[in-house]
Parts: C-alpha cells; sequence; structure tokens
C-alpha cells in the first residue's frame, strides 16, 4: 500500500500576504531598505522569491504595502481612540496619545520609514504622503465637530501644523526609553491645545 501523502494546507492569499508584509516590515526594520534583498524575505517567509514579486511587484512595492498596511492600523488605533470623546481637547488628546503608541509599538520600522522611504522611490514618498494627508483628515474633523465657529481652511491648516510636528517629534521620540507615549502626548498638547481651545 502507498503511503498517502498530508496535504499541505493551501494559506488563503490575504493571510499570506500579511504574512509577507510582516516578516518584510522586520527585515526592513534590521537592514534597512538598500541592504534587504527579495532572497531573505521569501525565505523567512518560506515561499519562493517570484511569489513576493507576483504579489507585490518589486521592492519598492513591498516597501509600500508594508506602509500602506501600517497606514490603515494607524488610521483604526486613530479612530477607536476618539470614538465617544466628550470634549475637543479630550479627543486631541486621546488621538495624540494613539499615535505615539502606535510609534512606540513600530520603533525601528517607523524611524526607517521616514528616514528611507526617499531612497526606495516616489511610490514610497507618495504614501508615506498619504499617511500624512490621512492624519491631517482625521484631525481636521475632529476639530470641526467640535469648533464648528472656525473656518473650515483653519481648522485645516491646524490640523497640518499639528501632524509636522508629531512627526518630528515622534522621530526624536522612538529613539528614547525615558518618555512615554502619554508624555509625548502632553509634550503636544501644552505647545499646540492653547492655541484651539475655543475662548
Amino acid at each position: 500500500m502507498t503511503p498517502t501523502k498530508e496535504k499541505r494546507r493551501r494559506m488563503p492569499r490575504a493571510e499570506r500576504e500579511r504574512q509577507m508584509i510582516e516578516v518584510a516590515e522586520e527585515i526592513f526594520a534590521e537592514r534597512g531598505y538598500l541592504a534587504t534583498s527579495m532572497d531573505e524575505v521569501a525565505e523567512r517567509v518560506g515561499v519562493s522569491k517570484p511569489m513576493i514579486y507576483e504579489y507585490f511587484g518589486s521592492k519598492e512595492g513591498l516597501l509600500v504595502a508594508c506602509i500602506r498596511a501600517a497606514r490603515a492600523e494607524l488610521l483604526n488605533v486613530t479612530l477607536a481612540s476618539v470614538e465617544g470623546v466628550a470634549s475637543a481637547e479630550e479627543g486631541f488628546r486621546h488621538g495624540l496619545r494613539a499615535f505615539f503608541e502606535f510609534t512606540d509599538s513600530h520603533r525601528r520600522s517607523w524611524k526607517l520609514i521616514q528616514a528611507e522611504a526617499a531612497v526606495a522611490g516616489p511610490s514610497a514618498v507618495s504614501e508615506i504622503e498619504a499617511v500624512r494627508q490621512q492624519q491631517t483628515a482625521v484631525n481636521a474633523t475632529l476639530f470641526e465637530s467640535f469648533l464648528p465657529d472656525v473656518p473650515h481652511n483653519e481648522l485645516v491648516a491646524y490640523a497640518e501644523m499639528v501632524v509636522g510636528a508629531c512627526e518630528r517629534l515622534s522621530l526624536w521620540y522612538v529613539q528614547r526609553d525615558d518618555v512615554s507615549a502619554a508624555d509625548a502626548a502632553e509634550m503636544v498638547m501644552r505647545t499646540v491645545w492653547f492655541g484651539l481651545r475655543p475662548n
């Protein structure tokens, strides 16, 4: 009697893609974009290199997928943090803390993405800008819901300032172990909130 071969479970495409992105994010963070090889990504995932190219097209495409996944996660945690807030100040503080908790949990990859997107190429740069615009839109919507008398364009301008400040502070923050997400959020609150709160 010929022994039957146990069928290997085929992983659904979405699950496999998630696995590839998670592994790639780790390797990009460990080695940097230029030093990362698609061979190593394929080896760690346990798939062929052609399969990685089939899913993402190129190494830059893989990095873009990592940034896009981070953008989706950041949006989810930000929206969850401001759900049910009672004031603009409370929502602003919660949103800031969620942002810094997110960068804290992605310390190495956040620093890498910010520093090396330009090296990777225009698609990666565009995806980083999409992260900024996403956060600007979230902030502007939050401000507008509590500050209806402030012109929309002004609120968008404030939101852009907050995003820029948070991005720069996050690059400093992820290199330190003596500052918590709550500390970083309060630094932004002390600097920015007093200019936004209603009279």
